[in-house]
């Protein structure tokens, strides 16, 4: 049963029940979630709050809905995000339980390019650069452009191992809660590639836009460079919502088919692919 006395809402608290069984390995990847009917019974609630926190759950690839079949535990290499949530990836992985550490290589004011100018308003901006390693291993560069005179005060030593997104909210009451997103293939340039540690010239998927704040004021602009060789997008598409699957790939050394293209072909003609298959969903 629930703490009716309890503030948060009660999917809410039924989600964060199930997600600490989950991470405990109390309900270990591969098995299925209890039955609507088992989750009302437990928690004294309705269907419409069960089936709002496994939404929440699925959200954050803990668990993986199809249509037809029993809800059951994600593998703990399957994580996922809404290319619609304005929360970050170090927010997403986090609540996964993924050791996710955050490496600053600079914060200084700079002068920002035109479609983050465009996006921000200003030409007065910090630039942030990151990179982001999942379980120690770099996935993803990230440059971010914030407007100065929004986050009085940042250092780089905020950043370290930290959430932006969580920072600005708690920080300066600045939520991030709306934007726009793309995703294009590209190749890696010297300095990408020395941060991702990967050959120059490697294919890597580029996600960039803006987010803007609980007011719709401008909050950011950001590109971040994800390395194809360990994370493939993946589109569950469905009336009402678009989802976004990162899954970590084998690793170099793994059996590849006999016939099979070469790996760096192989991976430049699925982010071909996949974004193509963005642009027709995204529209």
């Amino acid at each position: 049963m629930l703490d009716r006395t309890d503030g948060r809402p009660l999917h809410q608290q039924v989600a964060e029940s199930l997600r600490q069984e989950i991470l405990g390995h109390d309900l270990p990847p591969g098995s299925t979630l209890p039955s609507e009917a088992e989750l009302c019974s437990r928690f004294g609630v309705g269907r419409s709050v069960v089936r709002q926190a496994v939404a929440g759950l699925a959200a954050d690839g803990l668990v993986i809905r199809r249509q037809g079949r029993p809800t059951v535990v994600a593998a703990p290499t399957e994580y996922r995000r809404l290319v619609q949530r304005a929360t970050g990836l170090f927010e997403q992985l986090s609540r996964r339980g993924h050791d996710v550490r955050t490496t600053v290589l600079e914060l200084a004011e700079a002068t920002p390019p035109a479609p983050a100018r465009a996006s921000l308003g200003t030409t007065a901006c910090l630039k942030l650069e990151r990179v982001r390693l999942l379980d120690d291993e770099p996935l993803s560069y990230v440059r971010t452009w914030l407007p100065t005179a929004r986050v009085p005060g940042l250092r780089a030593d905020d950043l370290v191992d930290a959430s932006l997104h969580r920072l600005l909210t708690h920080r300066y009451g600045l939520r991030p809660v709306s934007g726009q997103r793309q995703v294009r293939a590209v190749a890696a340039d010297e300095r990408l590639a020395t941060a991702l540690d990967v050959d120059p010239g490697t294919p890597l998927l580029l996600l960039e836009g803006e987010t803007a704040d609980q007011h719709g004021r401008p909050l950011e602009w950001f590109s971040a460079w994800h390395r194809a060789d360990r994370v493939v997008f993946d589109i569950d598409v469905s009336e009402t919502a678009e989802t976004l699957t990162l899954d970590t790939l084998p690793k170099e050394g793994s059996t590849v088919p006999s016939g099979s293209s070469p790996p760096a072909e192989r991976d430049l003609a699925r982010a071909r692919e996949l974004v193509e298959e963005l642009r027709t969903l995204l529209g």
